[in-house]
């Protein structure tokens, strides 16, 4: 049976760069299309109103790991070319920002601030995808949404669902402790990380992580998992999953929580997640 072809929505960023980068070479025959995340769209106020609500909720000493895992790697995304020449990775794709390597691979790419809007609906109907897969995506894919590709969709989630659902599950798992870090692929829901499970792996992780170093370890490992479940849709058909109770949403850390882990000498980010950030552009 043929492999299934995939719309894939992710927001690149450091935790998925590479990994993602990596997905997209090795299924660019597959692909149907791509959907890259617009993290600054209206609908979520801009950069100002987000930073605003980080600021509100999370306070000041949230703002290094939001410009080590986005801003850094959004910023110097433009400055791609210089920095693959001089560190002669060029044709490496985990170097390549995600649009450019669609572009090299002649992919269909578009910029989306509403997944469940008409031009997402417009790329599906132009290009009939079989599956949805999201990989690092900020946008909550409605019933409609999924049923436009037949066999609805699958998500890659960097903890032990239905632990930590939300948008920054490493943090959570490292306030959590030691055994707590892992990777899931999941059935998609029009509901945030609550559908049927498909695939998880527990992973243990050095004591010096960092929240920013464990999403990039998670990503990566869970490109592989993700692999193993297109290997399985290849081969028949996506199993029904197991269905787990839906525990409660863990959204941005606020101010006494990020103070707690501070106390506990657990760092979201560090010297050696931002030069990560600063050499995106490198060969790995």
């Amino acid at each position: 049976m043929a492999a299934p072809r995939l719309a894939l929505f992710a927001l690149e960023a450091l935790p998925n760069a590479r990994a993602v980068r990596r997905f997209v070479a090795d299924h660019a025959r597959d692909i149907a299309f791509v959907g890259l995340s617009n993290a600054e769209r209206p609908a979520t106020g801009g950069l100002t109103g987000q930073i605003r609500r980080h600021l509100a909720r999370s306070g000041p000493g949230f703002l290094p790991y939001l410009g080590v895992n986005f801003g850094l790697p959004d910023l110097l995304r433009p400055l791609a070319p210089l920095t693959q020449r001089l560190a002669g990775s060029r044709a490496a794709p985990e170097a390549t920002p995600l649009a450019a390597l669609c572009r090299r691979l002649d992919l269909p790419v578009l910029t989306v601030d509403d997944v469940n809007g008409e031009a997402v609906a417009r790329a599906f109907a132009a290009h009939a995808p079989d599956l949805v897969v999201t990989f690092h995506f900020d946008q909550i894919l409605s019933e409609a949404t999924l049923a436009r590709a037949r066999l609805g969709g699958i998500n890659l989630h960097p903890s032990l669902l239905p632990h930590h659902r939300g948008p920054v599950p490493t943090i959570h798992a490292l306030a959590e402790g030691r055994g707590s870090f892992g990777v899931t692929i999941h059935r998609l829901a029009a509901a945030i990380d609550a559908g049927a499970i498909l695939a998880q792996e527990a992973v243990a992780l050095p004591d010096d992580t960092t929240a920013t170093r464990a999403a990039v370890r998670l990503h990566e490992r869970g490109r592989h998992l993700l692999e193993r479940v297109l290997d399985e849709a290849a081969a028949g058909a996506l199993p029904p999953g197991r269905t787990a109770p839906v525990l409660p949403y863990c959204g941005f850390p606020d101010r006494a929580m990020l103070a707690r882990m501070r106390r506990e000498g657990k760092n979201l980010t560090d010297g050696r997640d931002l030069r990560d950030a600063l050499t995106l552009s490198r060969r790995d």
